[in-house]
């Protein structure tokens, strides 16, 4: 039997109440935000495309597995099953629970980067890139060419350009380079994937000049998925065996676990040599950060859940049924002309906002116009990576020109049904029809010093 999309591979047993506000009161509400879409109620977004982080749905096993959680204080056995299941996942010898990504690296940042140091990715997130600021370095990002053009349709768009990293490192100095993050997949291109052979080029190339490789892992398996997919090597491979074949190639790992362990809260950090001295200066920053190592500032249910989510999320039937929605929106935006970042990555679909506003000026955020349109349109709520994200330089306070305007939809794991991606869709074409309309976009009242977009006030630029 031919069918158009992938199937859900799950019976839904829990269901949410939705409401849809009127045009009228989501004009009102996102004008009570600010313009701001981190600043909208919850509960008045009748699709909630934020993002991905701590948004899924959990099984039934996951659940369970929240009643059974240990919560002593130190040594709990929820913690001891989560240890157990990312060795056996990753084959590292050491793992430190945290609560959320950006703990993994407020933990573990600090000991390799300082004034001074710069920090080398295929491309840094928000909050990445500003934990290495934070830390007194520089970001600088380094993706290959094709990532910078939506349009242009070529396997793992996410890689690393190694050329261009060998020359930053000759240029600035090895001693210079704090660190190298691999990010994968890579969310600011579009969730684009990063090949094996990418990492293992770049992993060569660390070592070379022995700088510490750390991967990005927050979305660990739907890369794994795309590397199974379309590289040749690897498509006999059980997807557990590239996860360990990939995280091989690292010396750790910094993950925020709302992602791909499909879980509300959770991060890990990752030391592949379990005697690194390494090890006691994150035992030493976690307790002061984040609570003593071994809950590492989650509870035991929430240990408990990650450890199951760990195999959930590297399932192969459900990483197609993940990567299938995706394909399926993209196709629908596809049959309507409207430009994304092509081909579609692993967590989302990112629309080209520059694409279907030519007429509005980076520094008037074609990507926030976007999402505020779609809001207006059918309630659904999105963000902007593009210029409005990447802020302003350190150095001159001068507005960036992000190499992308993006909206991005950014679709919860086991959340939504086709339905709801039509839905999606639909409202996508109806904003391309009027787009020409849309003669302006908005400007920032204000905005603090970093990490701007989670809380600045805009207002629309009127003729």
């Amino acid at each position: 039997m031919a069918i158009k999309y992938v199937p859900e591979p799950f019976r839904i047993k829990v269901v949410e109440p939705l409401k849809m506000l009127t045009r009228q009161e989501r004009e009102q509400a996102i004008a009570q935000a600010k313009y701001n879409m981190f600043g909208l109620r919850g509960e008045d977004c009748y699709i909630d495309l934020l993002t991905d982080s701590g948004t899924n749905a959990m099984s039934e096993d996951q659940w369970a597995g929240i009643m059974k959680g240990d919560e002593a204080y130190a040594g709990a056995s929820s913690y001891y099953k989560l240890v157990d299941a990312a060795k056996d996942i990753f084959g590292y010898g050491y793992v430190q629970p945290v609560h959320q990504g950006r703990a993994a690296e407020k933990v573990l940042f600090p000991t390799f980067l300082s004034e001074g140091k710069i920090a080398i990715s295929n491309m840094f997130f928000d909050t990445t890139r500003a934990h290495v600021i934070l830390a007194g370095a520089r970001p600088i990002d380094c993706v290959i060419p094709e990532a910078k053009d939506p349009s242009h349709r070529c396997k793992f768009k996410g890689n690393m350009d190694v050329e261009k990293l060998e020359q930053i490192i000759l240029e600035k100095g090895a001693e210079n380079v704090g660190l190298v993050v691999m990010t994968i997949t890579n969310n600011s291109a579009g969730g684009q994937p990063v090949s094996l052979q990418n990492m293992r080029d770049v992993s060569a190339i660390c070592k070379k000049y022995n700088i510490p490789l750390d991967i990005d892992a927050a979305r660990y398996a739907e890369n794994a998925y795309f590397v199974k997919r379309d590289e040749e090597e690897c498509k006999d491979w059980p997807i557990k065996k590239i996860i360990k074949e990939m995280f091989s190639l690292a010396d750790m790992f910094t993950m925020s676990a709302k992602k791909d362990t499909i879980v509300n809260m959770g991060g890990m950090i990752g030391v592949k040599d379990g005697e690194s001295p390494l090890i006691l200066k994150i035992k030493a920053n976690c307790i002061s950060f984040e609570g003593f190592y071994t809950y590492g500032g989650l509870n035991g249910r929430d240990l408990e859940a990650l450890a199951i989510g760990l195999y959930e999320g590297i399932d192969e039937n459900y990483l197609r049924y993940r990567i299938g929605q995706m394909e399926y929106l993209a196709s629908r935006l596809d049959d309507a002309g409207i430009a994304y970042q092509a081909p579609v990555g692993g967590h989302g679909v990112f629309v080209d906002a520059a694409a279907m506003f030519p007429q509005i000026p980076y520094y008037e955020f074609p990507g926030q116009v976007l999402a505020i349109e779609l809001y207006k349109e059918a309630g659904i709520r999105t963000c902007d990576i593009g210029s409005y994200m990447l802020g302003n330089d350190p150095d001159t306070n001068e507005q960036l020109h992000a190499d992308f305007e993006f909206t991005r939809l950014a679709i919860p794991r086991r959340v939504y049904t086709q339905a709801h991606i039509d839905i999606m869709a639909d409202a996508l074409i109806a904003i391309k029809e009027r787009a020409h309309e849309i003669k302006h976009g908005y400007r920032i009242t204000w905005e603090p010093p970093i990490l701007r977009h989670f809380q600045a006030s805009l207002e629309p630029i009127e003729d």
